[in-house]
């Protein structure tokens, strides 16, 4: 028998409900989750294993260079179709957000050439969290470029696991909450984002563009895992209310489809308004993310004795 919960949120009405899913879909870090519950935001379904395979992609997605391109300000991308990588440029050199697998490292230094940019002038390496799929490249990164690795205190210990090839996981700044990297003039600030790892962490800065100033919003994964601990519940509590309350303009994320990637840049190819100017759905990723987040707690509730 499906049993059925209703939760009402501020922002939607979610029915949680048990529906199929593709029984290809294998977890970046793990078994795939289970396909229950689905929740529906803004007429789109979403199960925890459709959300984890509009993430990953294929395999080949995932390595497979995306055509690089200038986001706005000095925010270009260099990453692949499902794995985001962005260049941020300044006169003193430039920030890579997230070197993703190792395997990638050289795909991403092409795309940064492709943009007539120095994979070697990149001085600072940053990320959003501590999974392969998004930090396993560092040690690579650095080995080439000589840059400096940055990560959040509470994302160590997992970074320091991270060993492609047997490598050490370079860590030359540990950051904490509200830290600012900066470099020629640019500043990111680290916000402190935990839920889907310990360290999980968002970017925000600011991008100067045709005379306007614009907030950027490097979002972080913010997916449940398949059961909840008090100190996940706690920590996706506060995640959610800090990225809530974030001034954004434009909306990145840890993986292209956060932020509808692809359409933007078809959009952004045809001329016209910059798509990634999108404040109006700024948050819609962490919608997403928070309800699947309460029906999961909500389902995980009811099966308590």
């Amino acid at each position: 028998m499906k049993r059925t919960f209703t939760l009402n949120l501020s922002t939607c009405l979610v029915a949680v409900v048990i529906v199929g899913a593709s029984p290809h879909t294998v977890h970046a870090q793990g078994q795939p989750p289970p396909d229950h519950p689905a929740i529906t935001i803004r007429g789109q379904t979403y199960t925890p294993r459709s959300i984890l395979a509009r993430n990953m992609g294929t395999p080949e997605d995932q390595s497979t260079a995306f055509p690089p391109h200038k986001i706005i300000g000095n925010i270009y991308y260099v990453g692949t179709r499902t794995l985001t990588s962005f260049l941020v440029t300044t006169p003193q050199g430039a920030i890579l957000i997230n070197s993703t697998y190792e395997r990638n490292v050289p795909v991403i230094q092409k795309s940064v050439e492709q943009l007539g940019f120095k994979f070697s002038d990149i001085k600072i390496v940053l990320g959003n969290h501590a999974h392969g799929d998004h930090q396993e490249g560092d040690a690579l990164a650095k080995q080439l470029t000589g840059a400096q690795v940055m990560a959040m205190a509470e994302d160590v210990p997992a970074l320091e696991a991270i060993k492609p090839g047997g490598k050490a996981h370079p860590i030359d700044r540990i950051l904490h909450d509200g830290d600012r990297v900066t470099l020629g003039g640019t500043i990111l600030v680290a916000h402190l984002t935990p839920g889907h790892t310990r360290g999980a962490t968002t970017w925000t800065m600011k991008a100067q563009d045709a005379g306007k100033t614009y907030d950027v919003m490097f979002g972080c994964s913010l997916r449940a895992p398949e059961k909840l601990t008090p100190q996940n519940v706690d920590e996706f509590n506060r995640s959610f209310a800090l990225v809530r309350a974030l001034p954004c303009d434009v909306q990145l994320g840890d993986h292209a489809a956060q932020y509808n990637m692809q359409a933007k840049y078809a959009k952004l190819r045809s001329g016209g308004p910059n798509p990634f100017i999108d404040p109006d759905n700024c948050k819609l990723e962490a919608e997403i993310s928070e309800t699947m987040f309460r029906a999961i707690l909500a389902e995980q509730g009811a099966r308590q004795p």
